[in-house]
């Protein structure tokens, strides 16, 4: 009897550089990556801008600390807003309050010169207005010394200041009803600054009455 060839059995041969089907393997793999990546750098049109990192008030020399980085996608209004590519123009200083959170606008900081109040600090007699805060707008009411009761009694109040920005607030006794010696420091228009000073210095009672959807919005 005649014994058959025995089939011989095929060994995997381990895959070689020069291997065509490789090559065109991991060209393919490499195009993919490439292309990936340039379809999500397309995608991704946002810009960084500043945002304010707290309330930024009016008057207030302006700083890297006082800003952080944002990006957002903002199309043709980019121009608008302080980008962020490099530190905040020397010297600039707020010339309106910008809200914490918001998006600085360009118009909004210039040189110190071009800001137009000044900030006084009233003392308010009894309680600082509930919720009082930096950025609000209110109206001040001046109560001056009647010489007919001879400065024991007051006049009738009358407006000194309408719409003043709140720049600061003082409550050395925020637990209490009443903030026995509270302060607030507004800013004032040049034509305010007479009618104010003049009542500090002849000891009139100075009221704070906010002014109702003037307040800074909230960011988020």
């Amino acid at each position: 009897m005649t014994e058959l060839p025995q089939p011989s059995a095929a060994r995997l041969q381990r895959p070689s550089w020069r291997d065509t089907r490789l090559l065109v393997g991991l060209l393919i793999v490499l195009v993919s990556i490439a292309f990936g990546a340039r379809v999500v750098a397309a995608a991704d049109d946002t810009v960084p801008v500043y945002a304010a990192a707290g309330t930024l008030v009016t008057g207030r020399s302006l700083s890297s600390s006082d800003l952080v980085v944002v990006r957002v996608r903002l199309e043709s209004g980019a121009a608008n807003y302080l980008r962020a590519q490099s530190p905040p123009p020397a010297g600039a200083t707020v010339l309106r309050t910008v809200g914490a959170g918001e998006l600085v606008p360009v118009s909004a900081i210039g040189s110190a010169g071009a800001v137009q109040v000044r900030p006084v600090t009233v003392p308010v007699d009894g309680a600082l207005p509930a919720g009082l805060r930096v950025g609000d707008r209110v109206d001040v009411w001046s109560s001056a010394r009647d010489p007919a009761g001879g400065g024991s009694t007051y006049r009738p109040p009358v407006r000194v200041a309408m719409a003043a920005e709140v720049s600061a607030a003082n409550r050395p006794d925020s637990g209490l009803s009443l903030a026995q010696g509270a302060s607030v420091q507004v800013l004032l228009e040049s034509t305010e600054l007479p009618r104010v000073l003049d009542a500090l210095a002849n000891g009139a009672r100075i009221a704070l009455v906010p002014v109702p959807g003037a307040a800074l919005p909230s960011a988020g």
